[in-house]
């Protein structure tokens, strides 16, 4: 893969965002292994900007290895600082879940109960409601029923 090449502009924007980043990916003296391109990889996935540790004292290796690791990972080198590398990637989009088939998941509903005395105040609770509970007018909770269907229905399907 090509490594992806950015504007100045945007290369500023990134530096700037990758600041206040940690660290994710620690290259050792056995230097770019395949567990350390997986692992950068999927921190690229998951994060899109990633700063890179090198424990290297030689400032053409660790240049070196910005430069491979943003071929080979199809990212954009966006800065070599010390023994710090920083590398871009767009996060890719997530494949949608089939969540249609779901229904609401919890809400939270407030519930005023008018108190037994007038001088006294309203007592007021919230409440979660789950997908198969409903709230009654008298403010209490009741699981739904389950649909009953005629036996005349069940015969003709």
């Amino acid at each position: 893969m090509a490594s992806i090449q950015l504007t100045p502009a945007q290369r500023k924007e990134h530096r700037a965002a990758a600041h206040h980043l940690d660290p994710v990916v620690l290259i050792g003296s056995e230097g770019l292994t395949p567990a350390v391109l997986k692992e950068a990889d999927t921190a690229l996935k998951a994060h899109g900007l990633i700063k890179i540790r090198v424990f290297s004292d030689q400032r053409d290796e660790r240049e070196a290895l910005l430069h491979r690791l943003a071929d080979e990972l199809g990212a954009a080198p966006i800065q070599h600082i010390g023994k710090l590398l920083v590398l871009w990637r767009p996060i890719p989009e997530k494949a949608e879940a089939d969540s249609h088939h779901r229904g609401p998941g919890p809400r939270v509903v407030k519930v005023v109960k008018p108190a037994k005395s007038p001088t006294h105040r309203p007592q007021v609770k919230k409440l979660t409601i789950f997908g198969n509970e409903r709230l009654t007018a008298g403010g209490n909770v009741k699981r739904a029923k389950k649909r009953v269907v005629s036996v005349k229905k069940r015969v003709q399907d």
